[in-house]
């Protein structure tokens, strides 16, 4: 693998464990509208938060690689059928973001992203709306490059031809790491690109035209694995 010169990250799930952090983000939103403009809480059970955004991205297909602006669709339409102004929805986005910003990095991810960034150009490459900085290891990164940036969302293998071209970088220099078997795996291995599937919760692997080029169940083994 020492063709390899950069490496492309996946973050949710793969940097850090997403299982509790968007529940637990909708339910601070929750209660920030329960205390600044209760009629949204009136009108919605917290339950629904979920369904309702899911039921946004359903009736604009076309957003599906732009999280935050279906997320901002969401609290205006929120506000506006509780009858508020649609305004104080640039707040409660905010709100919800340094929820959804408070992860907890797993314990083998900080020390690997230091060692590898000694000897590897590092970005993160995520369809999500994660802040690098807000999280605290932005400085470990040369970009994240979002689907809202590049116009389309994994598993499109438009997604990884398009991060080369913003990374300025060919499918041969690059090893992509991630979690998803479709989003991660299959997506930039059609792109072209070697792969590396990061199996926390030892899966079986569950695609059948297709695997992983390396495996591993954390970060710790991949700067040697680089230099072999």
């Amino acid at each position: 693998m020492q063709h390899i010169t950069a490496i492309y990250f996946d973050l949710d799930d793969t940097l850090w464990d997403m299982q509790f952090v968007i529940p637990r983000a909708e339910q601070h939103l929750y209660a920030w509208f329960a205390e600044h403009y209760p009629r949204v809480t009136d009108l919605y059970a917290p339950e629904q938060l979920h369904r309702l955004r899911h039921r946004i991205g359903l009736r604009h297909p076309e957003l599906c690689h732009d999280l935050s602006t279906l997320r901002m669709k969401m609290l205006r339409e929120m506000l506006v059928r509780a009858g508020y102004d649609e305004a104080p929805a640039a707040q409660a986005f905010e709100v919800f973001q340094a929820a959804r910003n408070r992860v907890r990095l797993y314990d083998d991810a900080v020390p690997a992203l230091q060692r590898l960034a000694k000897t590897h150009r590092l970005f993160a490459l995520t369809n999500g709306n994660a802040s690098l900085q807000a999280i605290g290891i932005s400085e470990l990164f040369e970009a994240c490059v979002t689907a809202r940036e590049l116009g389309v969302a994994k598993p499109d293998p438009k997604f990884f031809e398009r991060a080369l071209k913003f990374t300025g970088l060919t499918a041969t220099q690059v090893l992509h790491v991630g979690d998803h078997p479709e989003n991660d795996i299959q997506a930039a291995g059609r792109a072209s690109i070697e792969t590396l599937w990061l199996n926390r919760k030892s899966a079986v692997w569950p695609l059948p035209d297709c695997a992983p080029d390396h495996e591993l169940s954390n970060l710790a083994p991949l700067a040697a694995m680089l230099q072999s």
